[in-house]
């Protein structure tokens, strides 16, 4: 194993990558109709809700991990699915990282000390109508975390070479609306990460990992 394929899933690694994003152009966006074609016409004609999120990739050495969250289960949107930390762009916001960080903080208690922004991906276009900008960061690896147990029910970190190897992106579907709607899904152990979230972890590998 040469010292580039050891490194390959460091936190330092990720900084690189995210610097010199590949895939489309960063005016291009990706979202759930890229697996459902037509659909992002409707999206746009709905309205879209702007909102970011932070892709918080702890700094454990050689094999860094993604920090997701399990949403509790009464919340409007997405209840009970892992997701990234994040949620609405507030008028106050000075950015989306700005949002995303202050999110972050609202829901598992990491702040702008723990966090190291790298960079930032295209936005991504939900289902559920939002305009999401994943916003790309590094967490130290002695973080302390205090949930929001209005809105969190528990974190977990999964390894990034993990949701980074595409032969753990399953295609699933369900009937929604009365249409067959398309999407990815992660099995990690008990946790089954889907829809939005493995949809932007696929736009993660897509673009920095391909």
């Amino acid at each position: 194993m040469d010292v580039r394929s050891e490194i390959r899933f460091s936190a330092e690694d990720f900084r690189l990558r995210a610097a010199r994003q590949g895939g489309a152009p960063a005016d291009i966006d990706y979202g759930d109709h890229c697996l459902n074609p037509g659909s992002r016409d409707l999206l746009l004609k709905a309205g879209m809700r702007d909102a970011a999120v932070l892709i918080p990739v702890v700094d454990r050495g050689a094999d860094s991990s993604l920090l997701l969250t399990l949403r509790t289960e009464h919340l409007r949107n997405h209840a009970g699915q892992v997701a990234f930390p994040g949620g609405a762009i507030d008028a106050e916001d000075a950015s989306p990282e700005a949002a995303a960080v202050r999110e972050t903080t609202e829901e598992i208690g990491l702040g702008p000390d723990d966090i190291e922004i790298v960079g930032r991906m295209p936005d991504y276009l939900s289902g559920s109508g939002f305009r999401i900008a994943p916003v790309l960061g590094i967490v130290r690896a002695d973080y302390l975390m205090t949930l929001n147990q209005d809105e969190v029910a528990d974190a977990f970190e999964v390894p990034l070479r993990f949701v980074m190897d595409p032969q753990n992106h399953i295609m699933d579907s369900r009937m929604w609306q009365g249409h067959e709607r398309y999407f990815y899904a992660i099995q990690f152990g008990e946790r089954r990460i889907w829809g939005v979230t493995a949809g932007i972890v696929r736009t993660l590998y897509e673009r920095l990992y391909t």
